[in-house]
């Protein structure tokens, strides 16, 4: 592609979802719904603009590298995952949710969290979990894994769980609740320092488009 395209990186779902009326801002249309199609590479109104769909974990990474020129990441997979090395110019608003310590009803967490005691911890943000429990002086065994967080302390996995949470009814529905707040999340824009010098001109009349769209 030439040097004046731009990729951006993007993950399917509801950040893709909330990000359409940003991309509608700036002139970007794209030409297919990548919830419909088996396409990784999605071409867009623009012959020099292009998004490339990845794991919502993998866009700092594809970002970082230069195979994209910026893109839109969870704070949670910022925390997680590591910022370092991006510039993060925008806080969009969009996809907000927080994260949370969730337990089933009627488990004493307070007196279950006090300094110096241990809990199991089953997440998929260990190093957010890890350290929010280091900060309040509890030990913890974290458990790793990728999806329904929920079962983990009804099966006794797990005494709480450390997830994101939106409305609160699947925790409810599972017989949980969230006990604990450990963060608010939203979506940041995400930049290659070097494609901002090299193609700053372009660059920066998305970002000026994201800015006002997300104000």
């Amino acid at each position: 592609m030439p040097d004046n395209s731009l990729t951006i990186a993007l993950s399917k779902g509801r950040i893709f979802e909330e990000t359409l009326p940003l991309l509608a801002a700036a002139g970007i249309s794209p030409a297919e719904d990548p919830e419909k199609s088996r396409k990784l590479v999605i071409a867009t109104n623009d012959p020099d603009i292009r998004l490339v769909i990845v794991r919502a974990s993998d866009v700092p990474t594809y970002v970082r590298y230069g195979a994209a020129d910026f893109g839109i990441a969870g704070r949670d997979v910022l925390i997680e995952h590591g910022g370092e090395g991006l510039y993060q110019p925008l806080d969009l608003q969009i996809a907000k949710c927080r994260m949370m310590v969730a337990v089933p009803q009627g488990f004493d967490y307070a007196a279950a969290s006090q300094p110096g005691s241990r809990l199991r911890i089953a997440t998929k943000y260990p190093r957010i979990a890890a350290e929010h429990f280091a900060g309040k002086g509890v030990h913890v065994d974290i458990i790793k894994l990728y999806g329904s967080m929920e079962l983990a302390p009804l099966v006794g996995l797990s005494d709480a769980i450390v997830d994101l949470v939106s409305t609160g009814n699947t925790l409810k529905a599972n017989r949980l609740e969230a006990v604990e707040h450990i963060c608010d999340i939203s979506s940041r824009l995400v930049v290659n320092k070097a494609a901002l010098k090299l193609k700053h001109r372009r660059l920066q009349a998305v970002i000026d488009a994201f800015s006002a769209a997300a104000n």
